[in-house]
């Protein structure tokens, strides 16, 4: 297989110095030889070949090159920025170099879990070879797309959008962060080098419950954030309810039996848990 290789071809200024002196020679020869075979002969001549090698002049601009055929064989690429002429039937194809972005359309995936979710993604990327970007696929562009959606598509498939259904699991496509970039990088990089192309970035750029299951997923999330808050308070209020009855019995203050033990704590913990403010009733008499 071919691989790239570096063309080194004729100044542009050298030609333009050529295409002069064939013009000027070919009208010079027509007007003074215009009633000899000579001049009605070489002067066309003349003309024809200014034609043909003006045809051979090529710009070349920064991080750009031009991929170099002859009658289907592949002579090089020009990749240095500049003003040249080449053989006119060369035929030169523009290969950008600059770094691009992709960014693709939300795709309807299912997560490892099988939760429909949309994802998306952005690619920064540019091309290093300029052969197989060139030869090996029919349209480099339209590759880096549809392979993009393949890498994308995989991934989804291979982590869970977060761990509500499976706690085992380490990452996931919300929590992964760099981790799970980093696999969608090598993925694309893998894919993409058959083309010629360099990945420079890859992540992920959206990501969200399908509209199907999300209100559904939302409400999951709270309720878990919910239970999170109440476990928390709990904690809190037995710590609190604990401190108050070892605090009463070191210091004496008042002798409570188990009965009336029971009825503090309840009433510590209903005070202590509760949403909204209690509205705690004052007793005048005797607590028995």
């Amino acid at each position: 297989m071919e691989k790239e290789k570096l063309n080194s071809t004729s100044s542009g200024y050298m030609g333009l110095l050529l295409v002069f002196v064939f013009l000027i020679a070919g009208i010079l020869t027509l007007v003074n030889f215009n009633n000899q075979l000579f001049g009605v002969i070489l002067g066309p001549v003349f003309l024809i070949l200014t034609g043909f090698m003006a045809a051979g002049f090529l710009v070349i601009n920064p991080n750009e090159s031009s991929v170099l055929t002859l009658f289907g064989a592949y002579k090089g690429t020009l990749k240095n920025n500049g003003f040249y002429w080449l053989n006119p039937f060369f035929v030169k194809k523009k290969v950008s170099l600059r770094a691009r972005n992709f960014n693709s359309e939300l795709l309807k995936v299912n997560d490892k879990l099988g939760n429909p979710i949309m994802i998306g993604i952005v690619l920064v990327w540019k091309v290093e070879d300029t052969f197989k970007a060139a030869f090996q696929v029919d349209d480099y562009l339209r590759f880096v797309e549809i392979q993009s959606e393949s890498a994308v598509r995989k991934l989804a498939g291979h982590y869970a959008y977060d761990n509500f259904d499976d706690e085992q699991s380490e990452i996931t496509l919300r929590g992964g962060g760099e981790e799970v970039n980093h696999v969608l990088e090598k993925e694309l990089s893998e894919r993409l080098h058959i083309a010629g192309i360099n990945v420079i970035e890859a992540r992920i750029a959206h990501l969200a419950y399908s509209s199907e299951i999300a209100q559904a997923m939302l409400k999951r999330q709270q309720a878990t954030a919910v239970i999170a808050a109440r476990t928390k308070i709990v904690e809190g209020a037995v710590s609190m309810v604990e401190m108050a009855l070892n605090k009463l019995s070191d210091r004496k203050i008042v002798e409570l039996d188990d009965e009336r033990k029971a009825v503090m704590v309840s009433n510590l913990l209903v005070v202590l848990c509760s949403d909204k403010d209690a509205s705690p009733v004052v007793n005048a008499g005797s607590i028995y």
